[in-house]
């Protein structure tokens, strides 16, 4: 069902700008309605609305930095019909507004967001191994504890983790996390170790299933990076350019996120500041 699920993500990433309904995803996909759900939400963890949804984040995302477009032409150009909803869900997601995203992409004053550590009873350790695939090198991964599966929300704990240049897996140790369930996501960019220079920078992404923290215990969570897929659903939360970042703190920084899908489409718009 891998060819149903893509065709699905792709005609997301193609209308994303539309009043889209389930029907018309499953109809792309040519399955029903219950049966996309299904096999949509085993491929990439979301059903297919959510994954609209962080789509529909993530274009804004991009508009807001490549254009001069108002957040209100922004927001009906990525598929709201509401700026008040459009705000709220785009804050929830990137962690600040819209309009304070694009304050800080011109200043260059975003960092990673990685919470103050707590510690209490309730709080417990997270840690582990990351390994990378075959034919990278160095890099820098960002680690975080996130409620979802999706990259979105302020992570409950996180750390910035070098990886190995002998290709050895790197360790990372999460702040003390709080009791609960949670996805370890890894974002990050390696070096290839292909001669070609337009090959050398990759974006690499991984996540461990849903791991239970105790007060007090301490969990093992091993995650194995690989590149992006179609069916990955976009990083919603600011992060800086990994790649900036690792050139040292005097880089010119600008926030990123991982690379959307080839399909989606880059929108452009022309209009007054907002």
């Amino acid at each position: 069902m891998s060819s149903a699920v893509e065709r699905a993500v792709a005609f997301i990433w193609e209308h994303y700008s539309e009043r889209l309904y389930l029907a018309d995803i499953a109809t792309s996909a040519q399955l029903s309605r219950f049966h996309l759900c299904r096999v949509f939400r085993a491929a990439t963890r979301l059903s297919p609305c959510r994954f609209l949804a962080a789509v529909r984040v993530f274009q804004a995302k991009q508009l807001l930095l490549t254009s001069s477009a108002s957040i209100t032409d922004i927001a009906f150009a990525v598929g709201y019909n509401s700026v008040g909803s459009f705000t709220n869900y785009f804050t929830a997601s990137v962690g600040v507004s819209p309009r304070l995203f694009r304050r800080m992409a011109a200043d260059g004053g975003f960092g990673f967001p990685c919470p103050v550590p707590g510690s209490s009873p309730a709080h417990g350790a997270v840690y582990g191994t990351i390994a990378r695939p075959a034919g990278f090198a160095g890099g820098r991964v960002y680690v975080g504890a996130f409620t979802t599966p999706v990259v979105q929300h302020a992570p409950a704990a996180a750390v910035l983790v070098d990886l190995r240049d002998d290709g050895r897996p790197a360790l990372y140790h999460l702040p003390p996390v709080p009791r609960g369930k949670w996805f370890i996501h890894a974002v990050g960019v390696a070096d290839s170790t292909d001669p070609e220079p337009w090959t050398r920078r990759t974006a690499l992404v991984g996540v461990h299933r849903p791991v239970s923290v105790t007060g007090g215990g301490a969990t093992r969570a091993a995650i194995t990076l690989r590149p992006r897929r179609m069916t990955d659903p976009p990083v919603l939360l600011a992060l800086p350019d990994l790649e900036a970042w690792m050139a040292g703190p005097q880089a010119s920084i600008r926030p990123d996120v991982i690379a959307a899908p080839e399909s989606g489409p880059r929108r452009i718009l022309s209009a007054t500041p907002n």
